[in-house]
């Protein structure tokens, strides 16, 4: 019943959004760059503004920020995984997965209630990370950190960056006396952004129209490195992580299941932005996404054995 009801929630919004990119191909681009100016800050106030800013929500963050530092360490530090996985853009993908416009809804349809400020930290976490450093390492590829190009660019990222903004404004509006008001106004549009941002996936979807069989293949032959890596690779560190520190079930489960994501939207704006890898970003993000809707209630019945 938990699946059905996640699938319920996921597909009419793809399919939404399937039909739209069929008449209008360019109409994704259209919405992303207002919904990363605006949209993005107010859905990550709304839903900080709901979880109350508690410990659970950093603990989960920085639970997080270890998983994906240690996967992207991986890919970058270790020749043999590296070379599996070279493109900037893939790596990307690999470690930043679609945690606020999927794994929320998953958490939501899936786990108790009480397990939401978890499955927001991860988001927490990883999206202050993509926003912040992703623009950065797809627009400036240099891996020489000491430049002073790179710093300031690194700080522009920093303070421009839509995570931070949404931080910002959360910590603001929680210090004023109309928080309580404030939030239950932010939270509906914070859950019409996610909509929409599961809208934009399925525009991207509609280019798998025009592909014919063998192109597919060819494609998810190039990305199968990445696949594997952001839907088994990350939920395993993250599972190795929450059971050697002893997490409590319902965490360890709402921490899997966001690392299980598939990859970010936020890839795909970023790449789109910068103009650099689209359509391998386009291609990662439409493949896991099917793939996830397999892989996710596969992952639940594992936590569960």
């Amino acid at each position: 019943m938990e699946i059905i009801l996640l699938l319920s929630e996921l597909i009419p919004c793809l399919l939404i959004g399937y039909l739209l990119g069929r008449f209008k191909e360019n109409l994704s681009l259209t919405i992303s760059r207002p919904l990363i100016s605006y949209g993005i800050p107010i859905s990550l106030m709304g839903i900080l503004l709901k979880s109350r800013l508690e410990l659970p929500l950093i603990e989960s963050a920085a639970l997080a920020l270890v998983a994906i530092g240690f996967l992207m360490t991986i890919l970058n530090r270790l020749p043999s995984v590296n070379n599996l996985i070279q493109n900037r853009t893939l790596q990307l993908g690999s470690a930043f997965g679609n945690t606020g416009y999927f794994g929320i809804p998953v958490s939501l349809a899936l786990l108790p209630d009480h397990a939401l400020i978890y499955s927001i930290g991860f988001d927490l976490g990883a999206t202050l990370v993509i926003w912040s450093l992703g623009p950065i390492l797809l627009t400036d590829p240099s891996k020489v950190l000491s430049s002073n190009r790179y710093w300031k660019n690194f700080i522009k990222g920093i303070f421009s960056s839509p995570a931070v903004k949404g931080l910002i404004g959360a910590l603001i509006i929680h210090s004023s006396p109309w928080d309580e008001q404030i939030t239950d106004l932010l939270w509906i549009p914070s859950r019409v952004v996610i909509v929409l941002a599961l809208v934009i996936v399925g525009m991207r979807l509609s280019w798998l129209r025009k592909a014919n069989l063998s192109r597919i293949k060819n494609q998810i032959t190039s990305l199968k490195n990445a696949l594997i890596m952001k839907l088994v690779g990350l939920p395993v560190i993250m599972l190795i992580i929450s059971s050697a520190i002893r997490l409590p079930s319902v965490m360890r489960e709402a921490l899997v299941l966001q690392a299980a994501a598939p990859t970010a939207i936020s890839i795909l704006l970023i790449s789109q932005a910068a103009s650099r890898d689209e359509k391998e970003a386009t291609s990662l993000v439409v493949f896991s996404t099917i793939i996830a809707l397999i892989s996710i209630p596969a992952w639940l019945l594992i936590l569960r054995l």
